[in-house]
């Protein structure tokens, strides 16, 4: 352990973190080559499921890292590191997204030429739904969401050392223009990666939605791993349940925004009544499919919203390690819910249960990553000039 400014001690996350980590990634492992093995196409959607899952959180962090900068918040100081480690998955995204590229043909009806050729719509679309265009656009998106990453958490950490106030300032003009490029490359990535598996299909408000989703997901990580860090005594002694109660609030308004944004696309499609949009909707609104459709207002909005109502709820460590993770597990039955319906081949249980082979592995994946990241890095930023003003943040 070493000894920082403000009475802070850094201290180490127990080795068990790490022997988690790399079991629940050989369960993935072992499961996913299973699945592909037994079902090649369906674990291929079922792998774009867990990759999704990690994009969002990871994207969903880093905007979070920029809109602390740019709104001068300084309740979230002490907590930053948790959220630059959470958005540590940003870099791995390009390497995680290799599989899915070698599946084009299995996942995305446009890339095949004959059938481009034989669809007047698809012809329409394929200046931008071409494969050439689509690795374009990847790369660019990727490589700025890493771009971004880097130089934020570079000059965060180098802070810890320097004590230089204008790395802060720096860190402000790059959020400022992050901010922008976040909302245009994360519709974007929404786009290419699940709206255009129904390439057919028309949304102006899919970015938005993906955008809602990832926010959410990421504060729910970043709400359950700050509880945990600050009930181990992980995190800054002086931290108080404050800082819980605005991560409570977040979680709450988020909560009431994805169910907006849900409604709202819901409410305009089913409003135009246009063939383009509704068969969408319909496809999710046959055989088991309606199930699902209806648990997701219930378990996406419904419970996330009753149990954070309430003013001491925000406040609860246990209630908010419990809302995190159910909303986790709402995300991901979210995501199931806009990609699995375009797989039309047959399934089994055991391919479904393979297939939840890989959301494991990503959660093991995220533990990993904040272990080795608070091996090389303190958990709290103790060159912030914030941070004091953090600390003493009360309502």
């Amino acid at each position: 352990m070493s000894q920082s400014n403000l009475n802070y001690i850094k201290k180490d996350l127990p080795t068990s973190l790490q022997k988690i980590g790399f079991l629940l990634i050989g369960i993935g492992v072992i499961g996913g080559a299973g699945a592909f093995l037994l079902n090649a196409e369906q674990a291929a959607f079922n792998y774009l499921l867990g990759f999704m899952f990690l994009m969002s959180i990871g994207v969903g962090a880093l905007f979070l890292i920029s809109l602390e900068y740019v709104a001068g918040a300084d309740w979230s100081t002490p907590l930053r590191r948790v959220i630059e480690f959470t958005a540590s998955i940003t870099p791995f995204l390009i390497i995680l997204a290799i599989p899915i590229l070698l599946n084009m043909h299995t996942l995305f009806h446009w890339s095949h030429t004959e059938v481009v050729e034989s669809d007047k719509i698809l012809k329409e679309k394929a200046p931008y739904l071409n494969q050439t265009f689509f690795f374009i656009r990847v790369a660019i998106v990727f490589a700025l969401w890493t771009l971004f990453y880097f130089l934020l958490t570079r000059n965060s950490r180098k802070q810890d050392i320097s004590k230089d106030q204008n790395l802060t300032r720096v860190n402000i003009r790059l959020s400022a223009v992050f901010i922008p490029l976040f909302a245009i490359t994360a519709s974007i990535a929404s786009i290419d990666w699940m709206m255009s598996l129904e390439p057919h299909w028309f949304s102006t408000i899919f970015g938005v939605y993906f955008f809602s989703g990832s926010v959410l997901s990421a504060l729910a990580v970043i709400t359950y791993a700050t509880v945990k860090l600050r009930e181990g005594g992980y995190l800054h002694p002086r931290m108080v349940k404050d800082h819980y109660y605005s991560l409570g609030s977040l979680l709450f308004v988020f909560v009431n925004f994805w169910g907006y944004i849900a409604f709202s696309q819901y409410m305009l499609i089913w409003y135009a009544n246009l063939p383009e949009e509704t068969f969408w909707f319909l496809a999710r609104w046959q055989g088991s499919w309606i199930y699902i459709s209806l648990a997701l207002i219930f378990v996406h909005f419904i419970v996330p919203y009753s149990i954070l109502l309430s003013q001491p709820a925000k406040m609860d460590a246990k209630k908010l390690k419990f809302a995190s993770l159910w909303i986790l597990f709402a995300h991901l039955l979210d995501l199931y819910w806009l990609i699995l319906p375009t797989f039309k081949g047959e399934s089994t249980l055991l391919n479904f249960v393979l297939g939840l082979s890989f959301p494991v592995a990503a959660v093991g994946g995220i533990i990993l990553l904040f272990y080795f990241n608070s091996k090389k890095t303190n958990m709290v930023p103790v060159g912030d000039p914030k941070l004091e003003r953090g600390l003493n943040f009360r309502l």
